[in-house]
């Protein structure tokens, strides 16, 4: 069964299916594992040791050192080297983005972090082959090292595949997703426009009711039956450095299972909306949020459970993959400013407080429909108040998402 097919870049977008894996080749593809994970510690010890010593760490000396591993270790030469190079790329992206964080001076909670450690019993396996790296034939999925995979084929893969990624989930699953390039397909022009606000009540506000899209609570009605799995678990917890029970690991399975039978209805829920949304309109006026702050506050379970990242994910390939115009609008000040005149609030609205009344125009509509509007103002696609600005500056500009074709 195809679990996803996601926006990977400009022309470009992920295809994943199902592997059926049999018992030798489950025993492969967890040797080959555990040397990239071998690889990935070394290059974070050797990270760890050359930023004490103030001394570089790039790809380039990184592959010499995995070439000087391999050379001098036969259970690592054993192993392709496809998967071990392009584990060293990842890790040297993870690296160059925590020094730049740092560099920038980013407060501690917006870093990304330098790569960690993968320890056995908490990273899952996960293998990235280049095209050289891989083949199919006859159906079978053929990764270097002579391992073969069966492919559930669930939907039509449109082109040759320049690299996949095979990865096993919580569940023990094993999925292979292909990164493809794929032609635009465009929708009729329908003429209209539509702006989208991000919330906790509603997961997104629009400027269109019929568009609006309520919170689901997924995650709400799942909690009784992940209470119950939970203090299962807790029941059957070992002691440290003690194996887990058989009903320990059931009782994790079960919870697990429930985790990713929420998370992907999340994710359908998303994608069905991005597609109705993307579908009766040409241009999208999006509120660039970025929730992620929302992770501490009081808000933090609703907010976790309304997936908003994840919707807007879905909605932004959505419109990538038809050719639609998606501009994100920066969220300072859009609870605070009028859709009608563009006057601003003094002070701003406490989220108790539903209905937004502009004290300049006496305009009253609710909270996060007027958001909505003022997305379509900042996007300049109102006609009627694209040249407005505030009574004390300009709009806050919008900027449009790259890969999405411009009007």
């Amino acid at each position: 069964m195809a679990q996803s097919q996601e926006a990977e870049g400009s022309g470009h977008a992920r295809f994943t299916y199902r592997l059926r894996v049999s018992s030798s080749a489950r025993t492969r593809l967890s040797g080959e594992w555990d040397r990239c994970r071998w690889v990935w510690n070394e290059c974070a010890a050797r990270s760890k040791k050359a930023r004490a010593e103030n001394e570089k760490c790039g790809p380039a000396r990184l592959d010499r050192m995995l070439t000087a591993a391999r050379t001098a270790n036969t259970w690592l030469r054993e192993g392709s080297s496809v998967p071990q190079q392009q584990l060293i790329r990842d890790f040297g992206k993870s690296r160059t983005k925590a020094l730049k964080d740092v560099k920038s001076r980013l407060p501690m909670r917006q870093r990304a972090g330098m790569p960690k450690y993968k320890k056995k019993s908490h990273a899952h396996p996960s293998l990235n082959y280049t095209r050289r790296g891989f083949r199919i034939k006859d159906g079978q999925l053929h990764l270097a090292g002579g391992i073969s995979l069966r492919v559930v084929w669930s939907r039509h893969l449109p082109a040759d595949p320049s690299s996949v990624r095979v990865f096993r989930d919580s569940l023990g699953h094993w999925y292979a997703s292909f990164v493809v390039r794929t032609d635009v397909q465009p929708l009729p022009v329908t003429g209209a426009a539509i702006g989208i606000d991000w919330g906790v009540r509603e997961t997104a506000t629009t400027t269109s009711d019929a568009h609006d899209l309520p919170h689901a609570e997924h995650g709400r009605k799942a909690a009784v039956r992940l209470a119950r799995y939970q203090r299962m678990m807790a029941r059957r917890k070992p002691a440290k450095g003690k194996p887990g029970s058989k009903g320990y690991r059931a009782a994790k399975k079960l919870t697990a299972k429930l985790y990713k039978k929420v998370t992907r209805q999340r994710q359908d829920t998303g994608r069905k909306w991005a597609k109705s949304v993307v579908r009766d309109h040409d241009a999208l006026a999006v509120e660039d949020f970025r929730p992620k702050f929302l992770a501490k506050s009081t808000m933090a379970r609703k907010a976790a459970d309304a997936a908003i990242s994840a919707t807007k994910t879905a909605l932004i390939a959505m419109a990538r993959k038809h050719g639609r115009i998606v501009h994100l609008v920066h969220p300072a000040h859009t609870t605070m400013d009028c859709a009608q005149c563009g006057a601003r609030t003094k002070h701003a609205l406490p989220l108790s407080e539903r209905t937004y009344a502009c004290t300049a125009c006496g305009a009253v509509s609710p909270r996060d429909k007027n958001s909505a509007h003022v997305m379509l103002v900042r996007a300049g696609l109102d006609p009627a108040g694209a040249d407005r600005v505030r009574a004390d500056g300009p709009q806050v500009p919008s900027r449009r998402e790259p890969g999405i074709p411009a009007p």
